[in-house]
């Protein structure tokens, strides 16, 4: 069994992209992430934090299906789960800005 170490994120983001190969991984994963955004701001909105406990729930429920049910491979989480916090959030901005194409 291979086992991937990384020093840095700059080492890991291209084996987090290489495992969001499919194009429906990607939507799933933005979708997640975009609502866990509205959820935060709907929060501080309202002042009301209680919604916050639904942010991990989304983000990683919509990114973990993805991977399970479109992907078929595991989640980057399980065994890098900074970087893979960190990939989410880089690979949304990418996706918006159009570096990364749908």
């Amino acid at each position: 069994m291979k086992t991937n170490k990384f020093n840095s994120f700059s080492e890991f983001y291209p084996f987090y992209l290489s495992e969001h190969k499919k194009k429906l991984t990607k939507i799933f994963h933005a979708t997640g992430s975009t609502i866990v955004i509205f959820i935060i701001l709907f929060s501080i909105y309202n002042n009301s934090y209680k919604y916050l406990y639904f942010t991990p729930i989304i983000g990683y429920g919509f990114a973990w299906f993805s991977h399970f049910f479109i992907e078929k491979n595991k989640p980057a989480t399980f065994k890098h789960p900074l970087y893979s916090f960190i990939g989410d959030w880089i690979m949304l901005k990418d996706i918006l800005i159009g570096k990364i194409k749908l």
